[in-house]
């Protein structure tokens, strides 16, 4: 089903908007926007997130995380809510549950709401799952969903205090670029591993959103990267929100008074390079505000973002592989060194229970329309960048700005190719559900966005 709403639409982003004057100062403003944020760090000792080889909740805090919020509305009374996190990522299970209560507290539908995070690989694990009886983390599994729950609460709260404080605004955008973004699939003669494969594609794009006053002050920054948040590795237990962290309180340093709000991209086979230690962390942060900056500063990089404000929404039905035997998965799942062996151990499981495996799964997406100026596409889970150049190919490339990591992060998307090549990256499903994409999931899921384009009114080739 595919809701196209032209009333409300709801903005969610874990990281903030800055903004700089470089907008039409005198001009009538388009927009109306609120804005807030919210500290989410942890403040008892939790499990952290994005690598399975930690053992032990973090040690101390490096940063501050924050979940923050953009509600906007248009001239014709059109509203939207975006929010951006410094969190691994908000599961299905997670995040429908906040998006219901926001529906309920401000009326806005479930098309209208966008969820993004910056995935960063030092911050708190995002699960309300619960571990069995007997299992030895069992009290370490209670703390992660208490912080769970107490997050879901604060990113409803943020939300309806930011649509509480419309003030007009305008709106402009631009596009920079970083050169820390390495692809990480590097081809070896015992197949793809992780690593660095300088000639692989890479989305270096810094796609820049200002928000300015009507009287051009500078009031919140939305940027983008798509790039892994992973320049700390497994041996770092210091609670941190990596390079993007980094960046928007760079960013908020320059411009005082500012929300800075990161939402990531097509970062499923990206890492920054080089990594690992905190002062990599703060040296490509600063590259990236530093671009930010760049662009702001200069009046000719911008261009206005003009209403009506439209959306729509739709979850696709990406196919999974099937035809996969119980003793195939149970190979395959004794093939510790590959990296579907989890993903077939829980197949197995499913068997095991009598359960059948899944065929599809439901992917939630969303393309938002600023007038003819701008348009934001939002993909859920881990998309490779493969798919950047595909939806440029089926929407246009110009005034797109893609985004992942929205939604729901269920695991990896892969596209087909990468799935012919293999390595990490063909993983599939690791929450809310098990089982691996088809080929075929590539152009199921480029048409639906190319539909959803077309109904809020994109023009596509």
């Amino acid at each position: 089903m595919i809701q196209i709403k032209f009333k409300s639409v709801v903005f969610l982003v874990a990281s903030v908007l800055a903004c700089t004057a470089g907008g039409a100062a005198g001009a009538e403003p388009d927009w109306k926007v609120g804005l807030a944020q919210v500290k989410v760090t942890p403040e008892q000792p939790v499990l952290m997130a994005g690598y399975a080889a930690r053992t032990k909740p973090f040690e101390k805090v490096a940063t501050d995380l924050y979940v923050k919020a953009l509600v906007l509305e248009d001239g014709q009374g059109h509203r939207g809510a975006l929010v951006t996190s410094d969190l691994i990522g908000f599961p299905a299970a997670v995040a429908e549950p906040i998006c219901e209560r926001i529906q309920k507290s401000t009326g806005l539908a479930r098309a209208e709401i966008l969820l993004n995070s910056s995935h960063t690989h030092t911050g708190p694990q995002v699960s309300l799952k619960l571990a069995s009886k007997d299992d030895p983390g069992e009290g370490e599994n209670q703390r992660t969903i208490e912080y769970t729950r107490n997050l879901q609460d604060k990113v409803v709260d943020v939300v309806e205090r930011a649509a509480a404080r419309l003030e007009p605004a305008q709106l402009s955008w631009g596009t920079g670029v970083v050169h820390f973004v390495m692809n990480r699939r590097e081809f070896t003669p015992n197949g793809v591993v992780l690593g660095a494969n300088p000639k692989g594609l890479a989305d270096r794009s810094v796609p820049v959103l200002q928000v300015a006053a009507a009287d051009g002050t500078p009031r919140a920054i939305i940027f983008g990267a798509a790039v892994h948040n992973t320049t700390l590795r497994t041996d770092y237990y210091q609670i941190c929100g990596d390079y993007a962290g980094y960046a928007q309180t760079l960013l908020q340093e320059k411009y005082p008074g500012v929300q800075a709000m990161f939402m990531l991209g097509c970062a499923g086979d990206a890492d920054p390079y080089p990594f690992g230690n905190m002062e990599l962390a703060r040296q490509h942060g600063t590259a990236l505000a530093d671009d930010v900056i760049r662009i702001l500063s200069t009046a000719k990089k911008l261009k206005p973002v003009h209403g009506p404000l439209q959306v729509a929404f739709a979850n696709a039905r990406l196919p999974l592989q099937t035809g996969m035997s119980k003793e195939d998965l149970q190979k395959l799942a004794a093939e510790k060194r590959s990296p579907r062996s989890w993903g077939a151990a829980q197949m197995v499981t499913l068997l095991e229970r009598g359960e059948k495996l899944p065929t599809h799964y439901a992917c939630p997406l969303s393309v938002w329309q600023f007038g003819q100026d701008l348009t934001l596409v939002g993909l859920s889970g881990e998309v490779v960048v493969d798919y950047v150049t595909l939806l440029e190919k089926a929407l246009g490339p110009n005034d797109l700005w893609v985004a992942a990591y929205c939604h729901d992060v269920f695991g990896y998307l892969p596209s087909a190719h990468v799935l012919a090549e293999g390595g990490y990256e063909t993983r599939g499903l690791y929450s809310g559900g098990a089982g691996f994409f088809a080929p075929e999931a590539q152009d199921v899921l480029v048409q639906a966005v190319q539909d959803l384009a077309k109904k809020a009114g994109r023009i596509v080739p």
